[in-house]
């Protein structure tokens, strides 16, 4: 009988402790998550439109600490000057009328979906042009309350900025585009911004920009004061490096290599005029659509661009090349009546030397020619015997190489185009170091 007893006694204890378990297995957290909000905001409790206190509860401002996730940079467009980006945006303050009872800490933090059901800072970006919000499959934002107060705010949100550039060392430049983020109701007196202590900006690890590398961000202060108040703001600067390969391949070569082509006229026959014209505006039409092209992906800026200096020297060596061929043709004519009217003059003096021959043989009674005593002045023999005078009268001088080098040529036009083989090359040579030396030079002291 003992012995039975105290297996009842046993089996009851047993049953109590299995009780109390299933008893606290059941207990619906989520129930408890819903009498705390009930609690915290519920009617007559809470009033979204007053702001929070300051710190340990004082008047002063409300402190709203900010920090961002830069998820992408989509765009970043010369023409219109703005860039596009996708960040994930947080706030962080203290609103000490949300404190509640973490039941032990059991209950980390709540969850809100509704902004409106708490107070929110009045943050704008200032040099925002278009934005929107994120709302597949559901809003992309959410609100954490902790057992302490503080209110965390995120979202997800795309934006499409202001980004002023200066473009005068395009495509050799850096630019700076800033996110500003300010107060737009509430001066410093009730609200300051603050940059999240540590690492208050982030940027995905795999960011990939087409044309542009971004080098490096800064974050700072940009409190702005009007005649109703002095409001506070905050910024982050991002540099941007253009990537220059892309404009190598795109148009330094080819402009080059226009160029290059037009010089082929120098070495084609001066008598080939539908050859060297058709080279000549070819290349130069070219050339001119290449710099149109250039130009309608800029936008219209009233200082000289580097890419401006560039394909303007370019068009200019090209039209320099068909004005070339002008002057050779030019050349070539002036050449040809030259020898057309020394051919005259040789066929002039060959008839007044048969002549005179004809003339001596028809005198039966001359036995010889008398030489006259007195030179003419346009006799060829004076003119002979003077210049062999001054040939003995003047001192030799030193033979100059150029001169040497071109008398191999005998026409002008032939000359020309042999000058402009080697000038056309040296000075766009020329242009190329002083080009390349000063822009790297000037993109180095900016930097």
């Amino acid at each position: 009988m003992g012995t039975g007893n105290f297996f009842w006694v046993i089996f009851y204890f047993a049953s109590l402790c299995s009780a109390s378990l299933a008893n606290n297995a059941k207990i619906n957290f989520r129930e408890k998550e819903k009498k705390v909000l009930d609690q915290i905001l519920g009617a007559g409790k809470y009033d979204a439109r007053i702001r929070p206190s300051g710190i340990n509860g004082t008047d002063g401002p409300a402190i709203v600490r900010i920090n961002l996730f830069v998820r992408s940079i989509m765009t970043i467009s010369d023409i219109k000057m703005e860039y596009s980006v996708q960040l994930t945006f947080r706030e962080q303050w203290t609103d000490e009328r949300l404190k509640f009872d973490d039941i032990q800490g059991r209950l980390k933090y709540l969850t809100l979906t509704e902004a409106n059901r708490v107070w929110m800072p009045d943050l704008f970006f200032s040099n925002e042009k278009e934005g929107h919000f994120h709302n597949i499959i559901m809003p992309n934002v959410y609100i954490r309350i902790f057992p302490n107060g503080s209110v965390l705010y995120s979202i997800r949100i795309s934006l499409t900025l202001a980004c002023p550039m200066n473009l005068k060392l395009y495509p050799l430049d850096r630019q700076i585009c800033s996110l500003r983020m300010a107060s737009y109701g509430w001066t410093t007196n009730d609200l300051v911004f603050l940059w999240k202590e540590g690492d208050p900006v982030q940027v995905v690890k795999n960011l990939h920009l087409p044309r542009f590398t971004l080098e490096k961000f800064l974050t700072d202060y940009c409190n702005s004061k009007t005649n109703t108040g002095e409001y506070s703001c905050l910024k982050v600067d991002l540099l941007f490096k253009r990537e220059f390969s892309y404009y190598l391949i795109q148009i330094y070569i080819p402009c080059c290599m226009l160029v290059i082509v037009s010089w082929v006229s120098f070495w084609l026959d001066q008598g080939a005029v539908p050859a060297r014209v058709s080279l000549g505006v070819t290349t130069l039409l070219t050339m001119a659509t290449q710099t149109s092209g250039i130009n309608a992906s800029l936008p219209p800026v009233s200082y000289t661009k580097a890419i401006d200096v560039w394909t303007g020297v370019c068009l200019t060596f090209v039209f320099g090349a068909l004005l070339e061929f002008a002057l050779v043709n030019y050349a070539s004519r002036s050449d040809m009546h030259k020898e057309n009217m020394k051919k005259k003059r040789r066929d002039l003096e060959q008839a007044s030397i048969d002549a005179a021959s004809d003339l001596l043989d028809t005198d039966s009674n001359a036995t010889f020619a008398m030489k006259p005593l007195v030179r003419h002045p346009g006799d060829p023999l004076a003119l002979e015997k003077l210049r062999q005078c001054e040939v003995h009268m003047q001192a030799p001088k030193r033979p100059n190489c150029c001169k040497t080098w071109l008398s191999k040529f005998p026409t002008r036009s032939k000359r020309i185009d042999v000058i402009s083989r080697i000038t056309f090359p040296l000075v766009f040579a020329l242009f190329n170091l002083v080009y390349w030396s000063t822009y790297l030079f000037r993109e180095e002291e900016d930097e």
